[in-house]
């Protein structure tokens, strides 16, 4: 698993994951997991530095989205050599992308490759140990899409795991 495990300077424990969880949950931000965080939280052996997630774009999300990042610590729209970085309204306005470094690494992606919209990945959200996240499929969806060499080289992977999640879920759904 992930969890605190060093991946280059960075680690992602276990307790950072839970507590993005339940402040998320506790604000009512629709999100979800993706990524190989997604993986890893649906049993995929690997290893991770963040999470991803991917919230709904609506702007009374944004905001509660916005609200719980201040309570977990992430600091906003600070002055650096001489610059504000407004990442507050990166948030607000939906930016595609966006990397935060905090209590721990996050990346919030309104615009993983692969879907238009948070709506269209809709159908493809699990809850797993009450993480919402993108099943196996739209996590393979998302990496062919992105094209990039690491992401391709977790393909094959991915879909072994995914055929092997699929009969679990299958045979555990028979007894």
């Amino acid at each position: 698993m992930f969890w605190g495990k060093k991946v280059g300077l960075a680690v992602m424990h276990k307790k950072n994951a839970y507590e993005l969880r339940n402040t998320l949950d506790e604000c009512n931000v629709e999100y979800m997991v993706i990524g190989k965080g997604a993986a890893i939280l649906q049993g995929y052996s690997s290893t991770t530095q963040d999470i991803d997630i991917f919230p709904s774009k609506d702007k009374v999300n944004c905001m509660r989205l916005l609200m719980a990042l201040k309570s977990l610590g992430f600091r906003f729209d600070v002055e650096s050599d001489g610059c504000v970085h407004s990442p507050s309204q990166e948030v607000l306005d939906g930016k595609d992308f966006i990397h935060l470094k905090g209590p721990f690494e996050l990346d919030i992606v309104f615009a993983p490759d692969g879907f238009e919209c948070y709506e269209e990945a809709l159908p493809m959200k699990k809850v797993v140990d009450g993480f919402p996240v993108l099943s196996i499929d739209g996590i393979i969806r998302t990496k062919v899409a992105a094209n990039r060499k690491k992401d391709l080289n977790d393909i094959d992977d991915l879909r072994l795991f995914g055929n092997w999640l699929k009969e679990r879920e299958k045979t555990d759904g028979q007894k």
